[in-house]
């Protein structure tokens, strides 16, 4: 008998460290559960090919199928990937009283969207405790209540998995690298699936070096104060390399060199620092920490950024061409970095079954510095 896509799943990912727990396989079936920062298979299922595996953003992905499908051109592995135009936003007047973090261009498009009816429903991460939740937001206040970052691997696809089994139909969904790519996998409709309906209408991907393991850092964080007292967590942009844990009284900072070990396996397997399978991808812009770097990369979320805009929910100014080149600088580094831990490992066009990722060779040379430049 054939393994089943769940104990697939398990074996390639799960067992092999690959699983950053981002949720894709959480909610579609009673198979498996997330705890924690964990993912679990409870039992197997009987079903050879399931959503769960077709969606995971660690299991045979095949970056030039992506890339052919949302962008119409190959994947030639360019540092910040597809992209329509790159600017410094921030949030517009119509929310600049609404408290968020940074730039607030997250918030500021979740809470358009949501106003306008661009979407039904906006899937975020809220925080219980210092745990990240994934959460449902359906009135556009409720969007600024989960603007706090949060630096652990969430597992927020579990809500749009089941907004969409409660019906919801256009969903904005705010995501990691690995969500968006698990995102853009799904929006192809992998097993074919005639009655399949696309319920994302946008698709705001965050810049992400990594996440942390929740049970480390928990652990890590404990030790040192009571959880009870946090209010907020940060991690600025350069030349900062600290983790800035904000108390009810006070602030303690901790070299990132200390807190780098809690980094998960998962990570290191990455080769996506912008969320280059979004709509759009939104980050702190380096030197300007009260604004964002966008990246606009679909006409869908083009076309939403320009309304947001029009209708002053939204800032935006040119990039200075300093910044944009130590992104691309930081995003290939990223990128090499992913690549050449895949290949060491043989999860880079290996065997079936056996790869995280699949790509064009020279694309991957490119990469590596040993083809062509971009």
């Amino acid at each position: 008998m054939k393994p089943s896509s769940s104990e697939k799943l398990e074996r390639n990912v799960i067992q092999e460290g690959l699983c950053i727990g981002c949720g894709a396989c959480i909610g579609l079936c009673p198979y498996f559960q997330s705890y924690r920062g964990k993912t679990a298979l409870l039992f197997p299922c009987n079903v050879e090919a399931g959503r769960c595996l077709a969606h995971c953003p660690k299991a045979e992905v095949d970056v030039e199928g992506l890339s052919q499908f949302h962008f119409a051109k190959p994947y030639d592995g360019s540092p910040l990937g597809a992209w329509r135009s790159i600017h410094v936003s921030r949030a517009g007047d119509r929310v600049k009283k609404q408290p968020f973090q940074s730039g607030g261009t997250v918030s500021a498009m979740m809470y358009f969207a949501l106003r306008t009816r661009r979407i039904d429903g906006a899937i975020l991460t809220g925080r219980d405790g210092i745990l990240p939740e994934p959460r449902l937001v359906t009135r556009p206040a409720a969007v600024f209540r989960q603007s706090l970052s949060k630096y652990t691997a969430a597992p927020t696809l579990e809500a749009m998995n089941r907004a969409v089994t409660a019906g919801y139909e256009a969903l904005g969904v705010v995501a990691t690298p690995c969500q968006a790519m698990s995102l853009a996998r799904m929006r192809m409709n992998p097993l074919a699936k005639p009655s399949f309906h696309d319920p994302t209408a946008l698709v705001v991907g965050l810049f992400c070096t990594w996440a942390l393991d929740f049970r480390q850092f928990e652990s890590f964080l404990s030790q040192r104060m009571p959880l009870r007292e946090i209010v907020k967590i940060d991690i600025p942009p350069p030349p900062a390399s600290v983790l800035e844990v904000y108390l009810k009284e006070g602030k303690i900072d901790f070299p990132l060199d200390e807190i780098r070990p809690l980094v998960p396996e998962s990570c290191g397997y990455c080769p996506d620092m912008t969320s280059e399978f979004a709509d759009i991808s939104v980050g702190v812009l380096e030197g300007r920490p009260e604004m964002n770097t966008l990246i606009i990369r679909t006409e869908r979320g083009e076309e939403m950024v320009r309304e947001a805009r029009q209708k002053e929910y939204l800032v935006l100014e040119e990039m200075p061409a300093e910044n944009l080149a130590h992104l691309e600088w930081a995003a290939a580094n990223k990128k090499k970095r992913g690549i050449r831990r895949c290949r060491e490992a043989g999860k880079l066009n290996g065997a079936e079954g056996t790869s995280c990722l699949r790509m064009r060779e020279d694309a991957a040379e490119r990469i590596l510095g040993n083809g062509k430049e971009f």
